[in-house]
């Protein structure tokens, strides 16, 4: 016990690195032992965990914590103002209806596995914790005798009380279908009192969930009694970039989509993706843009029999300062930055992850190249404060892709 206050600065330290560089929106694993954390909506693995506010929605939070060791977590919700920090203007009881700090009872140890692990889950809402509010979310899983924080996941509610409608084209105010997509969108008020558009609403735009290019607050191009437009906004366009990388580890004894290679190395399983060379041409190849699902061959009791693979990518570039990116990416960055190899004049990265499938890119390297028909997916989500109330509600999410 003694040693808890240094593991809590060291923690400290590490979630202060994960603000500072982090690549991706959402969850966040800050403790080694954990792994594969997965915050997923109606089973829906390639949408953002957005729910409905009083509706049937379900989250289901999971993650493996790697022993066969006695734990007792618990998760603690806390609702959050549009840039995440915590309402502080808010009692519990105002957005939570039952108990905080409720133990994870959900748990199954890893059967015929290399790598031994335990797998927690649960859902929100329950008959003990139910979200009352729309809006922003964030939930840390604790261990409940050191109290730490081993990892958090961020997710959203929302009233769905605005009309949304949004296009995108790839002939953008920059060039004509070639290296770049431009959004427009329209917000209708609904029923909802807006007399100051410019401190009543927030609006936060997206591509592939991704938070390195996100777009906040962009100015409106024209406003009605009835709504607001955005249209020809050169803050709204993206760039196009390419199409995700994949694989596929179904089983461990031979290679599947992606790899090359798969071998025993006497302790773990090493897989071997194909080289990464660059790409200077566009090539259609469907993807899950940075999503990940956990499988298996069987697909039977997969959250329990699926093993953990050491995966080594390799990437053939002149230079750069290459960083593996996907939502799957969210423990400590140092993880997902790759080295170079001289010997092998590569740049290479080693990282432990569960069989399933994956989808990635390479971040920092000139090599991906933008094209105007990658098929990406955008995000907007529009918030919105009345007057004399004390947060920010969600009142309007859209997500839709470009094909």
């Amino acid at each position: 016990m003694k040693r808890l206050p240094l593991m809590r600065l060291l923690l400290s330290l590490l979630l202060l690195c994960h603000c500072s560089i982090s690549l991706l929106a959402g969850n966040r694993i800050y403790a080694p032992e954990i792994k594969t954390l997965q915050a997923v909506v109606n089973d829906d693995w390639l949408s953002p965990a957005v729910m409905r506010l009083n509706s049937d929605d379900w989250l289901q939070v999971s993650f493996d914590e790697l022993s066969h060791d006695d734990h007792r977590y618990i998760y603690r919700l806390q609702h959050c103002e549009v840039d995440w920090t915590p309402s502080d203007g808010l009692f519990e009881t105002d957005w939570l209806e039952g108990f905080n700090d409720v133990v994870i009872d959900d748990f199954e140890r890893s059967i015929n596995t290399t790598v031994p692990y335990t797998h927690y889950q649960f859902t929100i809402p329950n008959d003990r914790c139910r979200p009352r509010l729309s809006g922003n979310y964030r939930l840390d899983i604790i261990d409940e005798e050191s109290e730490l924080v081993l990892a958090k996941v961020e997710f959203m509610i929302n009233e769905q009380a605005m009309p949304l409608a949004a296009a995108i084209t790839t002939n953008t105010d920059i060039d004509v279908n070639r290296s770049h997509q431009q959004l427009s969108f329209s917000l209708n008020y609904g029923h909802l009192s807006v007399t100051d558009p410019q401190q009543q609403l927030q609006t936060v735009v997206m591509q592939n969930n991704r938070e390195d290019n996100l777009c906040r607050n962009v100015p409106y191009t024209s406003v009605s009694s009835y709504g607001l437009e955005w249209h020809h906004c050169r803050q709204l366009i993206f760039d196009g970039g390419n199409e995700y990388r994949k694989f596929e580890i179904l089983d461990p004894s031979h290679p599947t989509m992606g790899i090359d290679r798969i071998i025993w190395d006497g302790q773990a399983y090493q897989a071997f993706p194909f080289l990464s060379e660059p790409r200077p041409n566009y090539i259609y190849d469907p993807d899950a843009n940075g999503s990940f699902l956990i499988r298996n061959s069987d697909n039977r009791e997969i959250d329990i029999t699926c093993d953990y693979v050491w995966v080594n990518y390799r990437l053939r570039t002149d230079h750069g300062d290459p960083v593996i990116a996907g939502r799957w990416t969210i423990e400590s960055p140092e993880t997902y930055r790759m080295t170079y190899a001289p010997e092998q004049q590569l740049y290479t990265a080693r990282i432990l992850q569960k069989q399933g499938y994956y989808s990635y890119q390479y971040l920092g390297v000139p090599s991906e190249g933008n094209f105007y028909q990658t098929e990406n997916s955008y995000q907007i989500y529009v918030y919105y404060k009345g007057i004399g109330e004390r947060t920010w509600r969600l009142v309007a999410f859209n997500q839709f892709s470009i094909h």
